[in-house]
């Protein structure tokens, strides 16, 4: 299963909120068997968001976009994945009801701040989603999430919130979507990466696999075997113990 990864939001490319969701996607889709091709973190821009959108569903199983969902002036991601899935916007009575009930127990839960502060929340920005989509429950938050099904030979799309615990909630709901047959595997070494070369050449050719270096200046470097074949992952694995000097990271 191949995967695109698109997050959204003016203040990640602005370095002022670290991307953590990506990595952690990563890490989640990675361990189920998928392969990840595409990262990418674009502005709070509806057009290159639909862009993108429209371009990876013709190239990707699936395309996961975060960030940028809810019913204020920059929330622009719900409109145009659904721009680029070629659907209008709706309101599912599921959708409306949960952003109603989320509300409701936020007024309850903060009577001081909701005394406060006269909110003015627009459900039907905040609980639009793509026709046809898949209401995901934001049980954390407010804004729903979609999920577009495949069609055609065109991959599905997922939409996330942007905050990390309301992701990842998100996400479990919907792991089973996701799998794949890549397996990998990792060893550590002191040897420095300019000495490995050869060595991790011979053990790509010989076992078809992809073998990774990855240096770290502070402990052991990291050897990472990864292929479709478990065997051949666990045999190239132990040729490469053998070329190598292996050590506890």
């Amino acid at each position: 299963m191949d995967v695109a990864i698109l997050t959204v939001g003016d203040e990640l490319l602005a370095g002022d909120t670290e991307n953590t969701n990506a990595t952690w996607l990563c890490r989640q889709l990675s361990a189920r068997g998928a392969s990840v091709r595409r990262v990418l973190v674009v502005p709070d821009e509806h057009e290159t968001i639909a862009e993108y959108v429209r371009e990876w569903r013709t190239a990707y199983d699936a395309v996961l976009v975060t960030g940028g969902l809810g019913g204020t002036h920059d929330d622009v991601t719900m409109d145009a994945v659904a721009a680029g899935a070629d659907r209008p916007l709706v309101v599912p009575d599921a959708a409306r009801e949960a952003v109603e009930r989320a509300a409701r127990a936020y007024r309850e839960s903060n009577p001081e701040t909701a005394a406060r502060f006269e909110l003015d929340l627009d459900v039907e920005a905040w609980a639009s989603v793509p026709e046809g989509a898949r209401v995901l429950a934001n049980d954390p938050g407010l804004s729903p999430g979609a999920n577009v099904p495949a069609e055609d030979g065109l991959g599905a799309v997922y939409v996330f919130p942007g905050v990390p615990a309301e992701l990842r909630a998100m996400f479990e709901s919907v792991a089973d979507d996701f799998g794949g047959d890549v397996v990998s595997r990792t060893v550590h070494t002191d040897a420095p990466e300019g000495a490995l070369a050869a060595d991790l050449a011979a053990v790509r050719d010989e076992f078809d696999v992809a073998v990774g270096s990855y240096p770290d200046s502070g402990g052991p470097n990291r050897l990472k075997v990864t292929g479709e074949d478990a065997e051949a992952v666990e045999a190239a694995l132990a040729a490469l113990s053998e070329r190598v000097s292996t050590v506890e990271e």
